[in-house]
């Protein structure tokens, strides 16, 4: 079903998945987080795991919508608009990461990270939307096997200082290149960063599995419930594989090992199937407005809750305390004994606030592209 050039069932999958990034980004004390939006401590996937490749997913399956209709005419002004959305997603995400109120407003150099969720957005986006314009879907499935069997290689066969990594944080591929390209001075952990350099490109994986889930929607004369039927095998498929292929090369978010990208493109591909079953086959979609709300201005509010979030952490009340902790201690934490609980209610107050922005943008026909 479309509305407005968009389609209402990859709009609604976009803005569950942003509502649920600013969800687990956001809980009322990182000490108490409600047990399923933690991330997996290494090895292994939460539900919380499948968030981040959710979203790429996604992208890829926009990137097909955008930019088919631009394959027989590939003009330099094409290419600008993919370098200059690419650079504009890169920039916000370090402008995040080195904010900071107080002179000079911007952390130095030398302590900024430089990874970052809408730094890996940005780069995935500009490589993957490069592949889609210069290949059909028979070249791309062919790039995603070579990176799927050539970052598994990397990652188990190449020895690190003579002995084959264990793919612990200590002994990993990609741990090692992001700490001597990077320095342990321009990424979030001591041992690691989770959106470091190598494991970009299994990333970029994720991206083409959404491609093909939009070369499936465009399918011109295939019926509804053939889509869906190819969709949902696809992502039973997928699911399998990377959970067999998990036992050998563990599913591992923060590497974004291989198997990781089948396992959690394989949950993409079924929630999509069931979302794409209840709006275009049932035709019943007024359930997800309220995520069409948020998808249809998504990096924006994405965004805004982690510029807003990160003030309320570091600007200072005159007790000392910053707003983050006066509002959630005094609202919530106060009277809801139970911790996880408290953090949780909190993180839903500050998705509700995210939605009624969401909303407004949207009933004033305000849609922000970046």
């Amino acid at each position: 079903m479309k509305k407005n050039n968009r389609v209402i069932s990859v709009d609604i999958f976009r803005g569950m998945t942003i509502a649920l990034m600013i969800l687990v980004n956001n809980p009322g004390t990182w000490a108490n987080i409600y047990a399923p939006f933690k991330h997996a401590a290494w090895h292994g996937c939460t539900p919380t795991d499948l968030v981040f490749p959710f979203f790429l997913f996604i992208v890829g399956t926009s990137i097909v919508f955008a930019y088919s209709s631009k394959k027989e005419n590939k003009s330099f002004e094409v290419y600008s608009k993919i370098i200059k959305r690419s650079l504009k997603l890169i920039l916000l995400g370090l402008f995040l990461a080195g904010f900071m109120y107080q002179f000079p407003f911007f952390k130095s150099f030398s302590n900024l990270r430089l990874p970052g969720v809408l730094q890996r957005i940005g780069v995935v986006f500009l490589f993957s939307a490069l592949l889609f314009l210069h290949s059909n879907w028979k070249m791309l499935l062919a790039v995603f096997l070579f990176v799927l069997l050539g970052y598994w290689y990397l990652m188990t066969q190449i020895p690190i200082n003579g002995e084959i990594p264990l793919l612990t944080k200590e002994s990993n591929l990609a741990a090692y290149l992001d700490l001597r390209i990077l320095t342990q001075a321009h990424i979030w952990k001591p041992e690691y960063d989770p959106e470091g350099l190598l494991s970009t490109l299994p990333a970029i994986a994720t991206t083409i599995m959404g491609m093909f889930l939009g070369y499936i929607l465009n399918l011109k004369e295939t019926t509804n419930k053939s889509k869906l039927i190819y969709i949902v095998s696809i992502g039973i498929i997928s699911l399998l594989l990377g959970s067999i292929w998990g036992q050998f090369f563990p599913i591992n978010k923060a590497l974004w090992t291989s198997s990781y990208v089948l396992y959690s493109g394989g949950w993409a591909f079924i929630t999509y199937g069931i979302i794409y079953y209840l709006t275009e086959i049932l035709a019943f979609n007024n359930w997800g407005k309220p995520f069409i709300y948020y998808g249809s201005n998504a990096i924006t509010v994405f965004f805004l809750s982690g510029f807003i979030g990160k003030s309320f952490y570091i600007i200072k009340l005159t007790n000392g305390k910053s707003i983050h902790s006066f509002l959630y201690n005094n609202l919530y934490s106060s009277w809801i004994t139970i911790p996880q609980l408290s953090s949780l209610f909190y993180a839903f107050t500050v998705i509700f606030f995210y939605y009624l922005l969401a909303r407004f943008l949207y009933k004033k026909g305000i849609f922000i592209k970046v």
